[in-house]
């Protein structure tokens, strides 16, 4: 079938994940993952929620979870758990959509794929999911007056990650 005049069209392949363990795949800020590893350094339980939360994401960087479950998953204590959601959402790593609903930020860690379909579309397109694209989920990001501050500048174009704060050094 030819374009019309005008037009153009491109073919790719949809993403697969199937060469992963468990069939699924995230595309990670190697920057941030450094990044992570130095801040979180002397309070590591943070970094386990973190890729706790970024193995569980699902296509466009949403985690559909309570502080609850991540505690009874990782056998700690819910108020362990709500602290670490406090601080990465603080930093900006994840921000709260609403009561157990989260976003990774895009820029940081993004799970590819294709989106399910939402209920109440058209049977036409009840079969397929609509492909996650990062550059319109970090625009919508910074275009939305909703999303923190600190969700915000971690989203956007070249930004620079905050290092270790003062005193917050290594444990001894």
């Amino acid at each position: 079938m030819e374009p019309s005049p005008g037009h153009a069209a491109q073919v790719f392949p949809l993403p697969s994940s199937t060469g992963f363990i468990g069939e699924a795949f995230s595309m990670d800020s190697l920057e941030f993952m450094r990044w992570a590893a130095r801040r979180y350094d002397s309070d590591r339980f943070v970094l386990v929620v973190l890729f706790t939360l970024m193995g569980s994401q699902e296509p466009g960087g949403l985690v559909e979870t309570r502080h609850g479950d991540v505690a009874e998953f990782l056998g700690y204590s819910r108020s362990h758990v709500t602290r670490v959601f406090h601080v990465l959402e603080a930093d900006g790593a994840i921000m709260r959509v609403r009561n157990g609903l989260y976003r990774l930020n895009p820029a940081a860690s993004l799970r590819g794929g294709l989106k399910r379909p939402q209920k109440g579309r058209s049977r036409a397109s009840a079969g397929r999911g609509e492909r996650v694209e990062q550059m319109d989920l970090l625009r919508a990001v910074l275009e939305d007056p909703e999303v923190p501050g600190a969700f915000k500048a971690m989203a956007q174009p070249g930004a620079t990650l905050e290092p270790r704060r003062i005193g917050e050094g290594r444990p001894s």
